[in-house]
């Protein structure tokens, strides 16, 4: 039996699987924006509805960083982490909602990415 085939198979496959998991490094700077977005959300007065029941800062902080742990894998910039782990419910698809004081309730990702917006400007 010729295995020379099957050699090159598994060597192109190793090669893969180490391109795509070295692709998947998250670059320092989206790591850095992240971070702001969690710390801005904890340290937020405004309330997060998910799923019809309100939640302060701490407590969608640890709900957002459940997800962005199960999705780490597929995000490589602050606006994935945004779409993946603070729109809305994987199980129901309700956006979460942010009520800030006397505001009209806005999306979430909305709240985030005028954050994100503005961190960048002020990073730069």
């Amino acid at each position: 039996m010729n295995r020379e085939p099957v050699l090159k198979y598994a060597v192109c496959l190793s090669a893969l699987l180490y391109i795509s998991s070295a692709s998947a490094e998250l670059p320092p700077a989206e790591k850095e924006a992240i971070d702001h977005l969690l710390k801005f959300v904890s340290q937020t007065s405004c309330k997060i509805n998910r799923n019809g029941s309100f939640h302060d800062g701490p407590e969608a902080v640890a709900h957002i960083r459940k997800k962005y742990d199960y999705f780490k894998d597929k995000i490589l910039t602050a606006e994935e982490f945004i779409d993946y782990s603070a729109t809305k419910s994987t199980m129901s698809g309700t956006y979460y909602l942010v009520q800030c004081g006397q505001e009209e309730p806005k999306k979430t990702r909305e709240w985030l990415l005028e954050e994100l917006g503005e961190y960048r400007a002020g990073s730069k």
